[in-house]
């Protein structure tokens, strides 16, 4: 299979998880939409979908 290279920002997945939220009729805050963020990177990384790298 081959490999290809993912940039994954957290804080656009914080906004996406809010805009959709928000569209879905929840009032999220934007600690919690962070928080889903996170989890969801977290979750990935656990699934090895993608691998953390530090920036140099």
């Amino acid at each position: 299979m081959k490999e290809i290279e993912v940039f994954i920002d957290t804080d656009e997945i914080a906004d996406f998880f809010f805009q959709e939220l928000v569209r879905r009729g929840y009032a999220p805050s934007d600690g919690e939409a962070e928080e889903l963020a996170d989890i969801t990177f977290e979750y990935l990384l656990a699934k090895c979908i993608i691998d953390e790298e530090e920036d140099a």
